[in-house]
């Protein structure tokens, strides 16, 4: 099946038409306005420098219930012992450019390219974007950026220069965001990571009916 190729117009085509793989289309720009129409889809940018965008729908979806969060021996003892402290919105550009810059395991590249990071700093401007600080010591060590759109928390990508410190800092947001009302957070694809955390796959179709619901709550 040929993946559909986006023009200027602001405009995605239906989620049911995405391959096997998980690719929804390929083309297009990332401004803020198709990042935003994309997120109320639940379809995600993932692509590296120099090359075409590529949009994604996985199926499964990768989720996490903040009501079933899983708190590990290792985080409770640090949030007792106050090994870190956090911040939201105070150092959005470092956040993301530590999350681009992050050396991972098994991956060439980076998805966070120079123009998907000047659209996320514009939508932190907007107010829709936001970032979590994780600090020791008054050292930046932790992070972790995402959306938020009604009841839902897209997330998009954590760093950790220090041990358990974008394990501390997401949970401790977690938590944050259950007391505003936050009733998902997407992870978007599985990883071990957050799995140990309580995040599950739901089928791509119950995602969907839950961001149309969540986002116009």
């Amino acid at each position: 099946m040929s993946i559909p190729m986006l023009t200027g117009e602001l405009k995605f085509p239906p989620v049911s038409q995405t391959s096997s793989d998980g690719i929804l289309a390929m083309g297009g720009d990332v401004t803020p306005q198709r990042i935003l129409l994309a997120y109320r889809q639940g379809i995600f940018p993932w692509y590296e420098e120099n090359m075409p965008v590529y949009w994604y729908y996985p199926n499964p979806r990768f989720v996490l219930f903040p009501q079933k969060l899983r708190m590990s021996k290792t985080v409770t003892s640090l949030i007792k012992k106050k090994s870190f402290e956090i911040t939201m919105n105070q150092n959005f550009t470092s956040v993301i450019e530590n999350c681009k810059n992050l050396e991972r395991r098994n991956q060439l590249g980076t998805w966070i390219t120079n123009d998907l990071m000047n659209t996320f700093v514009q939508l932190h401007k907007m107010g829709v974007a936001h970032s979590v600080e994780v600090w020791q010591r008054d050292e930046l060590v932790g992070g972790l950026y995402g959306i938020k759109m009604g009841r839902v928390f897209f997330g998009e990508s954590m760093f950790s220069i220090v041990s358990n410190a974008s394990r501390f800092g997401f949970v401790k947001y977690v938590q944050l965001l259950q007391s505003e009302g936050i009733q998902m957070i997407d992870c978007q694809v599985y990883t071990d990571y957050l799995a140990s955390m309580g995040a599950e796959l739901v089928p791509a179709e119950k995602f969907t009916e839950f961001i149309h619901t969540l986002i116009k709550q």
